[in-house]
């Protein structure tokens, strides 16, 4: 151990000189927090500005139905002329939503019979869902509003038409609510961990390679597989470098920005979970450096092992993209997945579930075993001679 610590030793110093290559990594270790707090900020202005600005609903046949636009009128609707052609307005963005009074609508309505109106919007457009959802809201209210006065007036008690009283119970924690935010940080974790062993690995081995200092590293009478571990675990220390600052980003973002003003939730991330999450992702630390140190010597240059070994911590990171539309329930089928078993129990301390410990460990072993496979490739491959040419 002592002969590879001076490896360790030696790779790490070389590493912290090279200061271009350890803060690129810091980069992408402050790129999920701050692209995700980006997206708080945007998103939570764009939303706190729809809902405290009055709505603008364009109507087309505004005279069809006066009492109501009277009511829209008292609910703070600003009511504008609609093009002549509203859906085609809409199709091309010029307004979110449109809303059509078609001429018999009087006489349909002052029958007592069903009157039809047309709500025009395009549900593609995320911009405008906020103004689409308070114009079907309001519709929907005046609707209900006369359906009632209409069974008063006929002696009806409006309460025949309600058979079922449903008394709503969310279950729904201030973290669950937010669960498309939280389901993104796996893949940013992982993606900080993976580019955080990179720059290293890659001037550990394919960069001295292209230097020719490989070759006279390797005479020297040790095992070369002590090299490829030496070269191996002197990326985990940045690393894991790079998942502290990615936590202590998230934390920052989650705990100091005022989120639940503009989203309407409360996010927070306590230190317990930090830690948790933190010693979760300690065994895709060791894979990352495992995989990496085995892809970078096969490489023959800086510029090829730069090509590869970012795709190589895509492949993990994905499925942390997928939980935040597919939620997956942690079963023992996804604790047997390298790194995913982990995004899932990362979703969970995100969201305050109970965790199962069995889960825990065996999403740990299977992860480390993969480490290992990693591991051994690497140190056969540095005791082939084609090491000195990739």
């Amino acid at each position: 151990m002592k002969k590879i610590w001076v490896i360790i030793e030696k790779e790490i110093l070389d590493n912290l000189r090279d200061y271009r290559s350890w803060t690129t990594g810091v980069f992408w270790a402050l790129f999920g927090p701050l692209i995700l707090g980006g997206m708080i900020m945007l998103l939570g202005n764009t939303l706190r500005d729809r809902v405290e600005e009055s709505l603008r609903l364009p109507v087309l046949g505004a005279e069809n139905a006066p009492n109501l636009i009277a009511f829209l009128g008292q609910q703070d609707v600003i009511v504008e002329a609609a093009p002549a052609d509203p859906e085609a307005a809409v199709s091309a963005g010029d307004i979110n939503v449109a809303l059509i009074i078609p001429s018999d609508y009087g006489e349909n309505f002052s029958a007592g019979e069903t009157a039809r109106v047309q709500l025009v919007f395009d549900s593609t457009r995320q911009s405008a869902i906020t103004d689409i959802r308070r114009a079907q809201n309001l519709l929907e209210g005046y609707s209900d509003y006369i359906g009632l006065l209409r069974l008063t007036l006929r002696g009806v008690s409006p309460e025949v038409i309600q058979a079922v009283q449903v008394e709503e119970v969310d279950t729904a924690t201030p973290q669950s609510q937010a669960l498309v935010f939280l389901s993104m940080l796996p893949y940013f974790i992982i993606f900080a961990i993976f580019n955080g062993a990179a720059p290293v690995i890659t001037d550990a081995t394919a960069g001295e390679r292209e230097r020719g200092s490989l070759e006279p590293l390797l005479i020297n009478p040790l095992p070369r597989g002590w090299f490829a571990l030496g070269k191996m675990l002197a990326a985990i220390p940045f690393a894991s470098l790079n998942l502290v600052i990615t936590l202590a980003g998230f934390a920052a973002i989650f705990n100091i920005l005022p989120v639940e003003k503009m989203l309407g939730v409360q996010i927070s991330l306590d230190a317990g979970a930090l830690v948790a999450i933190f010693f979760v992702c300690l065994p895709i630390v060791l894979l990352a450096c495992a995989i990496q140190t085995l892809i970078a010597s096969f490489t023959k240059t800086t510029k090829e092992a730069g090509t590869y070994l970012p795709f190589v911590g895509l492949i993990p990171a994905l499925p942390g993209i997928a939980l935040a539309f597919l939620p997956v329930k942690p079963e023992l089928w996804t604790m047997l997945i390298p790194t995913f078993g982990q995004q899932i129990l990362i979703n969970q301390f995100l969201r305050s579930e109970p965790i199962v410990a069995s889960n825990l460990i065996i999403s740990a072993l299977i992860t480390l075993v993969f480490a290992a496979i990693c591991t051994f490739g690497a140190i056969k491959f540095y005791e082939n001679e084609r090491i000195v040419v990739g």
